[in-house]
């Protein structure tokens, strides 16, 4: 029990304490892992702590491995935690379902206060409540609080006989609950609205609302960020600060991540959590990136930001009102700024694991075709399309050989082609500088643009004018026994 109920617990170093508080429901929807990267942040400007906190109280929702999904995504991210599950402290335990025993004296405490009572209510009862304010026309479920102001006796009474109960909050009947929200200003309600909610229900657990005012308290948290569909819930959480006495934290209310104007990303509806934006090939870093920018804009132009970066430039109060609309092209613009950046190694490194064993020992030179892959993949995953031709050249048009810049058609194609066959034969250091200087040669020498040859190369090896690299690259990519064969081929489909 709380010792000191009149001020949040203190840390040893104060400052700004938030918290990430994830339900493990099975995957981390892209909006989930913002709510946690604007926490993350808005605890590292300020030099203060960040707390992983889990929220698995529905047990009936809990997905096996889930917990797990919630590590692996903020560890990928770069948003490590201070105190956690894994990360003792001392405001610890950092699971919720560890902390049942707190809970209950809590909410007694109230009751024994007059600021909260036991509710008697069957199922029955206040089945039979909504069904009177259905024929009344009233609005449905709100409780009646029937059992307000039941007498000390039938209560006591009542709890002799293990008459099932829940704990309801009493709330005020007049004036208005208010709170000020750092996006969306001073927000207030009526309080004749607010139904009596529910502390602690009658199997023993806290609600929702109760845990988490409870242990944020607990956990010295003071600054609360999370999506704008808890701003309604927000005077209810005040007037329980108000009840014990707490100080109240800072909220930041963020608008939700959409679909589009009118839907909410959904796994459901099959949109992307993190894990499937990663499985199909975007960078861990770009999504984070992309997502720092969905809801929230810098003070400049800029629109790449590192991890640190990001922690300088953040400002929670630029966070935008509006809903913000997930825009898979921004993304890919973002991602591609991102592989383009990285060094061949590491492109060659995270390329290679997306084409893949199998296909990588079809390839004689593995290296020089990530160095062409790398400007021209947004999305590591799309890689193995741009790999067909490795196995075998697709069927073509001749068509295709046409290019008047090049000044090219099939006919000049096959000439081309004849020509190079013996130059190509007589290649011996095979190497893209070799090559192309044996090529460039004889089109000196028969007074034609290096692209006269060269061009029709590239269809011969790729049967395609998309490729990662142009003739002689592809020649070392497919190796000099692969390429003789193919433009053998090609001068038979030509002829």
């Amino acid at each position: 029990m709380d010792t000191n109920p009149n001020r949040a617990p203190k840390r040893p170093d104060g400052g700004v304490v938030t918290r990430f508080a994830p339900s493990p429901t099975g995957y981390m929807h892209v909006g989930n892992l913002r709510t946690a990267l604007y926490t993350w942040l808005t605890a590292r400007h300020a030099g203060g702590t960040f707390i992983l906190r889990i929220e698995d109280t529905d047990q009936g929702r809990k997905v096996e491995g889930a917990v797990d999904v919630i590590y692996k995504t903020l560890t990928e991210t770069g948003l490590t935690w201070d105190e956690g599950p894994d990360k003792p402290g001392d405001f610890g335990p950092y699971v919720q379902s560890e902390r049942m025993g707190i809970f209950k004296g809590y909410a007694e405490q109230l009751v024994k206060e007059g600021k909260a009572y036991y509710c008697f209510c069957t199922e029955e009862r206040l089945e039979q409540m909504r069904q009177a304010q259905v024929a009344a026309g009233q609005a449905v479920g709100s409780y009646d609080r029937h059992c307000r102001n039941l007498s000390q006796e039938e209560i006591d009474e009542n709890l002799r006989n293990g008459v099932p109960y829940v704990i309801r909050q009493k709330m005020p009947l007049e004036g208005k609950t208010g709170f000020d929200d750092l996006i969306y200003g001073r927000i207030e309600v009526e309080n004749c609205e607010l139904e009596d909610q529910v502390l602690l229900k009658s199997d023993g657990m806290p609600t929702y609302n109760f845990a988490n005012v409870v242990d944020d308290h607990l956990m010295g948290i003071t600054h609360v960020l999370r999506g704008n569909e808890y701003l309604s819930s927000t005077p209810k959480y005040n007037l329980l600060y108000e009840a014990f006495g707490w100080d109240k934290p800072t909220y930041i209310h963020c608008p939700p991540v959409m679909k589009d104007a009118h839907q909410k990303l959904s796994k459901r509806n099959g949109d992307a959590s993190f894990e499937d934006l990663v499985a199909k090939g975007y960078l861990s870093d770009a999504v984070l990136n992309y997502l720092l920018l969905l809801g929230w804009s810098p003070e400049g132009e800029q629109e790449i930001f590192s991890l640190d970066e990001m922690v300088a430039a953040w400002d929670p109060a630029r966070i935008s009102k509006s809903p913000a609309i997930f825009d898979p092209l921004k993304l890919r613009h973002i991602n591609f700024e991102y592989i383009k950046a990285l060094s061949p190694e590491a492109f060659a490194e995270k390329a290679k694991a997306v084409i893949g064993e199998e296909l990588l020992a079809e390839i004689e030179n593995a290296d020089l075709l990530c160095k062409n892959l790398q400007p021209r993949t947004e999305v590591l995953g799309e890689i193995p399309d741009q790999l067909g031709f490795i196995r075998e050249v697709p069927d073509y048009d001749n068509e295709l050989y046409c290019n008047k810049k090049m000044k090219t058609d099939p006919a000049t194609a096959l000439e081309a082609l004849k020509i190079l066959l013996p130059v190509l034969e007589s290649v011996t250091d095979w190497s893209p500088e070799t090559i192309f200087a044996a090529c460039a040669e004889k089109a000196a020498v028969l007074e034609k643009k290096n692209g006269w040859l060269l061009y029709p190369l590239g269809i011969a090896l790729a049967g395609t004018r998309s490729t990662p690299g142009g003739g002689t690259d592809l020649a070392v990519i497919l190796g000099r026994e692969k390429t003789l064969e193919r433009v053998k081929k090609a001068i038979e489909k030509l002829s």
